[in-house]
């Protein structure tokens, strides 16, 4: 390749010729601060040069009628004298700077750690944007539930403060599965979506907390719930049968046994209610 120009580099940048930006620079609050530590040093540093030089003026210039031997000696003490008086000095200076420079460095240092916080909460996330992701995550998901109702076999009430969607494909399924579960307003809304989708539906409030107590969405019921699923499962099949074949029309099931400890309504079970929610 050959030379490469490029006028770029020559245009003026009228943004460096700004006074302004070199003000602020010049007269910020450290730069002040570090003007007025190097002013009041040099002053105190000449002011005790100027006393010690003029404190001993007359003896510096009697030097030169001494004897060379006394001359020398007294002059070293004269400059001993100038040196310790000028390090005094420098000590009250340390003594009235290192404080300052401690704190500065703790403030420094507190500016820092809130930085970092900030950084962290970039990095981790506002909680405020957090907590609104969950929400939608729980809106998606109760979305999706809400899907899967239609092609739940049965809807398992309360009747009104629990319902619970199960489904169970013979040949494809172990036990019969959860698909939709919820409380009060959401069991509301279930049933509302079931009977839209002609799901049939049957109250068994022990059978019902049970199932919304002991299982989570896409769980196996448990297995000492097959019994009494099994019952409803045989009710809901013959439904079925009877609505497209005719005949004799199924028997509601009557009380459904659940094992005692796991209906959270029997006090046997030793956990406690919720609130007076349960039918």
């Amino acid at each position: 390749g050959g030379w490469l120009f490029s006028t770029k580099a020559l245009m003026p940048n009228f943004g460096r010729l700004n006074p302004m930006s070199g003000l602020g620079n010049m007269f910020s609050k450290r730069a002040l601060v570090e003007l007025v530590k190097a002013i009041g040093k040099t002053v105190l540093v000449g002011t005790i040069a100027w006393m010690v030089i003029s404190g001993q003026t007359e003896q510096m210039l009697a030097l030169s009628a001494e004897p060379l031997h006394t001359g020398w000696a007294h002059m070293g003490d004269l400059l001993l004298t100038g040196f310790l008086t000028i390090v005094f000095g420098l000590v009250i200076i340390a003594l009235i700077d290192v404080p300052y420079v401690l704190w500065n460095y703790a403030d420094k240092l507190k500016m820092t750690r809130e930085e970092v916080r900030q950084e962290a909460k970039e990095s981790d996330g506002d909680p405020m944007v957090k907590a609104r992701i969950r929400q939608m995550q729980r809106e998606m998901a109760k979305r999706r539930m809400m899907s899967e109702i239609p092609t739940a076999d049965v809807v398992v009430t309360n009747p009104t403060h629990y319902a619970v969607a199960l489904k169970y494909t013979e040949g494809k399924m172990r036990a019969p599965t959860v698909v939709a579960k919820g409380a009060d307003e959401v069991a509301a809304k279930i049933r509302e979506i079931a009977a839209e989708h002609k799901v049939a539906m049957l109250e068994a409030p022990p059978l019902a907390r049970a199932l919304y107590r002991h299982t989570d969405l896409g769980d196996e019921i448990p297995a000492a719930l097959y019994t009494a699923v099994a019952e409803v499962l045989a009710y809901v099949f013959q439904l079925r049968t009877y609505s497209t074949h005719g005949g004799m029309k199924p028997a509601v099931p009557g009380d459904i046994a659940v094992p005692p400890e796991l209906d959270p309504h029997n006090a046997a079970s030793g956990a406690p209610g919720n609130n007076g929610t349960m039918q």
